[in-house]
């Protein structure tokens, strides 16, 4: 039985890695510190896929041997990108702007190679509605402490999945790694799911 590539996710990300799990693939993680900031005028697609390449280059330039997945996401609401909050203040005025209205959440996926230097990127979006919310559900939300270090201040896999009244697209591209994507290159790499 021909053994498989060692997989090492370059992320700290504790949702990451739980959907990798979920994959049933080996892996070990290796975190990337790394600067998040784009050029500006890129398209969201762009800026996924920039930084999830960006955080996997980190970690493979430390490796001989493996593959690395880098990873990232980001919320969009008409054309501006909203990251994670910088405080209460910043979280309650994403929530509000967000509430009652469409947006859409894009992830970046990026494999490395780290012996042969090989390359591929792609990205999943998906659009998401939040229903309607009273200043009181905002401050209860930003209460629990969930929006805080999320992107668009929402968890749709936590508490935030009651403010949320539907998606059209991957779940799994909101909660950070889309999957069906992630196993199709990974494949492609000589890691297989199925």
């Amino acid at each position: 039985m021909k053994t498989q590539t060692a997989l090492v996710l370059a992320s700290s990300s504790p949702r990451r890695r739980e959907l990798l799990h979920t994959l049933g693939i080996p892996f070990t993680v290796q975190t990337s510190d790394v600067d998040e900031t784009t050029a500006l005028g890129l398209s969201p697609r762009e800026v996924v896929e920039e930084l999830a390449v960006r955080k996997a280059q980190v970690v493979a330039s430390t490796l001989t041997e493996g593959v690395v997945l880098g990873s990232d996401t980001i919320v969009v609401l008409e054309g501006q990108i909203l990251g994670k909050p910088a405080d209460e203040e910043d979280a309650f005025h994403m929530l509000s702007m967000l509430q009652g209205r469409a947006h859409t959440v894009y992830s970046g996926v990026a494999l490395i190679d780290a012996a042969s230097g090989r390359v591929e990127v792609s990205h999943s979006h998906t659009q998401v509605r939040i229903r309607t919310l009273s200043q009181t559900e905002i401050e209860s939300y930003i209460a629990t402490r969930e929006p805080m270090d999320k992107a668009g201040s929402y968890a749709i896999q936590g508490i935030g999945a009651t403010i949320v009244e539907g998606i059209t697209g991957d779940y799994f591209t909101v909660v950070g790694l889309p999957l069906c994507l992630t196993a199709n290159m990974l494949s492609r790499f000589g890691i297989t799911v199925l």
